[in-house]
């Protein structure tokens, strides 16, 4: 990859940061439409696309991105109102920007017209004559070199001084500081002076670094943040600094400032340098020249600019660095290997018996335990970035649907390792349409049940144990068991709901093709979502529990594990096979007798503490062979969506840390086993997958 391709890489990467950015503020706007400061983060935003897009060559977006930055200009000077519109708008922009960026064929032209022409739409007269001023690019940016209008509104005219010294990796990022100054200039009367006092002698030179700086004077309409946007992507390695000096009714109090004081005052020279020359004759600026106190560009500068300059505000370091993910998985399948290895060493040195070699091993396994918990903290990541993608899905559904919602999140810094992240988003998109469209009512519904015309739906998750859980909670109508039972009885899945409980009604839903919905509509209907929904959290080794009451809302509770690279495990045998059961799921451990058999007259179920548990047998649920038969058997009592299990087992071996390894395209599609793990005696282990057993013992006890 060249330089260039790197480059555009990196702007494609903040650009989707930035749109995501955008995308939550403008959410947050909908709300609270008086809030200035999220009508500036959004115009940042934007600016940032555009100034960056044109410096890496996409020019139609930057191009586009100037009609929205310009009516932003507009809504953030109090011009133009900010209304539900206009925020449509801007997301509609946002969509457009995203798929020129991002969209795997060319973007309809069309679509981008009509949205820059419904933004003109909002902008008065004035305004829309002064952005067509001067001469333009193809894309529609204005040409640097063209005498254009100040995008903000008419009004008093200001001086500011600025001072612009590029940091020495401006020129490496690809910063051009002479586009900065010509984009200053068509903000109004510009006075630049050139500071070279930094420049060194030929040979330490370097070609990469600038080692020129500008001091500049500004007369404009302009306001201080238009100033500031101008340098948004250097003020971070630069000195920028920007002081307005006097509008037009203070502009004569101003030009009073002696040069002495202004010089002081910008820190340039010392205030006894400048008493010492007050005692000679001469003019303060040629004194100071003379003696080599002060640079005559320095002077120069003072001279014009007549006023205090701020100081630079400190540089706050890089508190993070972008690491590629496939880095980060090919770290943690280091450590998964180095975990193994170190169970392999364990097993040796105990059976060595040499007390040096144990103490050494000891060590070693205390800072592989370490490695690992940090390794895996650097792949956990909040889940608020998730959450923050299902605002703008409830917004617009709930336009569409001509309903009325408020979407809650709570426990958004709840952090997740990455890979369950970005596989989790389509269950929960699925989940929140459902609630949207099957759960809330309508207004005039709401109302004529006694309930508030704005629905609520509520995402949360926290942290439970070894696991997250995430659950998705509506004050809608709540699932219809009625109807369930009766589409199901349609479909054959079953004959008779009288056994069934609520809990086993409400987990028909998640059949094949199964759809309450009278009527296929775009949004659902066609039964091909919550099959999906539990096909996928099966596969995070997740689970699922739904509660409803009737006309009160309905509530489903995902539960995945933090992690999938590494898991703590409860080791068992059954006959001459090991197997995993995560550790997460285990709740108890307890003995199952011949008596205990005989009790239950050959049902596979056992009391314990005075309640039925069914149970199964792995030698026969797997059907392992050479087992001895046991007059006490282990049982591991196991909880999986909301359901308590008991698996059979010879022996518990004890607590393991088990490297989850992929199963081969021929297995993975065995029941009950979701993965497999290397033993320190290098044999390999199956890990159970407790939900799809508790389903089957489920099955049996009810056969």
């Amino acid at each position: 990859m060249n330089m260039e391709d790197k480059h555009a890489q990196t702007y494609l990467e903040e650009a989707r940061e930035l749109l995501a950015e955008l995308e939550e503020a403008v959410l947050e706007l909908e709300n609270n439409m008086s809030d200035m400061e999220l009508v500036n983060r959004i115009f940042r935003a934007m600016h940032t696309i555009k100034g960056s897009g044109a410096m890496f060559g996409f020019d139609a977006v930057a191009g586009f991105t100037h009609h929205v930055e310009t009516v932003l200009d507009q809504a953030r000077n109090g011009v133009i109102p900010v209304t539900n519109d206009l925020t449509g708008l801007i997301l509609a922009a946002r969509d457009e920007i995203s798929s020129m960026l991002f969209g795997a064929s060319e973007t309809d032209s069309a679509g981008r017209e009509k949205i820059i022409a419904a933004l003109r739409s909002l902008l008065p007269e004035g305004a829309n004559k002064g952005e067509e001023a001067g001469p333009k690019t193809k894309d529609g940016v204005p040409d640097s070199g063209a005498e254009v209008q100040p995008a903000s509104s008419k009004g008093v005219r200001a001086t500011y001084r600025i001072r612009f010294i590029p940091g020495s990796e401006t020129l490496r990022y690809g910063n051009d500081p002479i586009a900065l100054l010509n984009e200053m200039d068509n903000l109004g009367d510009l006075r630049v002076t050139v500071l070279s006092d930094r420049i060194p002698c030929l040979e330490e030179i370097n070609y990469d670094e600038c080692y020129l700086g500008w001091d500049m004077t500004l007369i404009s309409e302009a306001d201080i943040n238009a100033i500031r946007d101008v340098f948004i992507f250097v003020e971070d390695s630069s000195e920028v600094a920007i002081e307005k000096i006097a509008n037009e009714t203070t502009i004569g109090d101003a030009a009073t400032g002696k040069v002495g004081e202004i010089l002081v005052a910008r820190g340039d020279v010392p205030a006894e340098a400048v008493e010492r020359a007050a005692k000679d004759q001469k003019k303060i600026g040629e004194i100071l020249v003379e003696t080599g106190t002060v640079s005559k560009e320095k002077v120069n500068s003072a001279l014009v600019e007549q006023h205090i300059i701020r100081q630079q505000a400190e540089k706050h370091s890089a508190t993070s660095i972008r690491v590629a993910a496939e880095k980060l998985d090919q770290l943690i399948n280091i450590v998964g290997e180095l975990v193994t290895t170190q169970a392999q060493l364990t097993q040796a040195a105990g059976s060595n018996g040499n007390s040096e070699l144990l103490t050494a091993v000891e060590s070693v396994e205390r800072l592989t335990g370490e490695l690992r918990d940090c390794v895996l903290g650097v792949r956990m990541l909040p889940i608020g970035s998730t959450f923050a993608k299902f605002k703008r899905l409830v917004r617009d559904l709930s336009v569409a649907l001509g309903k009325e919602v408020d979407f809650i999140t709570e426990g958004d810094e709840t952090e997740l390792d990455k890979t369950v992240i970005e596989k989790i988003g389509d269950p929960l998109v699925h989940l929140i349409r459902n609630s949207l469209d099957h759960g809330i009512e309508t207004p005039e519904e709401r109302e004529a049940s006694g309930k508030p015309r704005r629905g609520i739906i509520r995402l949360t998750a926290a942290h439970a144990g070894g696991e997250v859980v995430i659950s998705v909670e509506d004050d809608g109508k709540g699932l219809d068991t009625e109807a369930i039972v009766r589409k199901a009885m349609e479909k054959g899945l079953i004959d008779d709901a009288k056994s069934l409980s609520d809990s086993q009604i409400f987990n028909l839903i998640f059949q094949p093709g199964f759809s309450t919905a009278e009527v296929v509509t775009d949004v659902s209907g066609r039964g091909v979502g919550m099959d999906v929904v539990r096909r996928e959290i099966e596969a995070l080794r997740g689970s699922f529990d739904i509660q409803s009451k009737k006309g009160r809302g309905a509530t489903v509770t995902v539960r995945l594990p933090l992690t999938l690279a590494i898991i703590d495990g409860l080791l068992v045998e059954s006959g001459r096979e090991r197997f995993v059961i995560p550790l997460h799921h285990v709740q108890e451990c307890v003995e199952l007798t011949g008596r205990d058999i005989d009790n239950t007259h050959g049902r596979h179920v056992m009391n314990v503490r005075d309640r039925l548990v069914p149970y199964v047998r792995l030698s026969e649920f797997f059907v392992t062979s050479d087992r001895e038969a046991l007059s006490i058997e282990q049982v591991i009592v196991v909880q999986a969506e909301d359901f308590v299990t008991g698996l059979v087992v010879d022996r518990i071996v004890g607590e393991k840390q088990a490297v989850i390894k992929p199963l081969g395209k021929m297995f993975r599609q065995a029941d009950g086993v979701s993965g497999a793990t290397i033993l320190g005696d290098g044999t390999v282990a199956l890990i159970l997958d407790v939900p799809q057993i508790t389903r089957c013992a489920q099955r049996e006890e009810a056969a």
